[in-house]
């Protein structure tokens, strides 16, 4: 059913389960998505707007598909595009799902994020590596059975995504950090002093609401996951070094770096091929069951 407004409107219904097999019935609408963080609640013009319903509930918000170089592109906002949404209630699995149901393979989550070292400074983009799970009573597996399934988070990004999206933060002038590990707490509060300093302790480089399960569940549905972090602050763990931070000046941070990002995004997905050929993202299922 379809209707017009402003932008061209699809609604449809993605429901349909197959009793062992793979759950999504792919329409192929995008090919790559993305998902938008704080301050990043849009990101493409002359798009379509398409609603999902899931199995899972409502997705954060609608999915809006354009066109960069041969790339379709679905963007969400995951808070919602009024930010209503807080990080310990966004539905990850929904909006992993719609994404997967309208054909996405690949997946960029960019994130508003803290430094937890000192050589991390505001303004600077980090492509992690690694995530280290912080947060507490998420719903974070499709696969709650009768088909046992684990998939191996060791590697949770995708090391030719991160290559390439490395490569382009260079060839922009973009100060890019090549590796990093974010460690991701449940919001919405912030981290007190004893618990940042613990974290920066362990020597990870990076802090944020969103990145588990988000990125895990992109890995679930063997699609590839990356992170690119937009440094906004410093975190509280810097005792006696920077103020606490206070989520007015993240935003502010954010907003100053905001076409740097879209910059970046849009001449990764141009430097994209259209087929994934140097990972195993797309296997990722068939290692993973009993």
């Amino acid at each position: 059913m379809a209707e017009k407004s402003d932008n061209y409107k699809i609604i449809f219904s993605l429901m349909q389960i197959s009793k062992g097999k793979d759950m999504i019935n792919n329409m192929q609408l995008a090919d790559i998505g993305v998902f938008g963080g704080s301050g990043f609640y849009k990101f493409l013009d002359n798009i379509e707007e398409v609603k999902v319903e899931t199995p899972y509930g409502s997705p954060s918000d609608s999915v809006f598909i354009g066109t960069i170089g041969q790339h379709k592109v679905a963007f969400m906002p995951r808070h919602g595009r009024s930010h209503t949404i807080p990080p310990h209630l966004i539905n990850y699995r929904a909006n992993v799902w719609a994404m997967k149901s309208i054909g996405c393979s690949r997946v960029i989550s960019p994130c508003a994020a803290g430094s937890l070292q000192k050589h991390v400074e505001p303004g600077h983009f980090v492509i992690c590596d690694q995530f280290v799970d912080w947060t507490d009573g998420r719903k974070s597996t499709f696969f709650d059975g009768p088909v046992v399934t684990h998939v191996s988070a060791a590697n949770p990004y995708c090391e030719e995504m991160r290559q390439a999206a490395v490569a382009t933060a260079k060839k922009l002038g973009i100060t890019v950090h090549e590796t990093g590990t974010v460690v991701v707490i449940n919001g919405p509060r912030f981290s007190t002093k004893s618990e940042s300093k613990f974290f920066t302790s362990q020597g990870w480089e990076v802090i944020n609401m969103t990145q588990f399960p988000e990125a895990y569940l992109v890995k679930e549905m063997d699609m590839c996951p990356l992170n690119i972090s937009l440094i906004t602050d410093y975190d509280a763990g810097l005792v006696g070094e920077v103020p606490p931070v206070q989520h007015a000046e993240v935003i502010k941070v954010f907003n100053e770096n905001n076409e740097k990002l879209k910059s970046l995004l849009f001449n990764l997905i141009e430097s994209l091929p259209v087929e994934r050929t140097k990972c195993s993202c797309a296997n990722t299922i068939s290692g993973s069951r009993v």
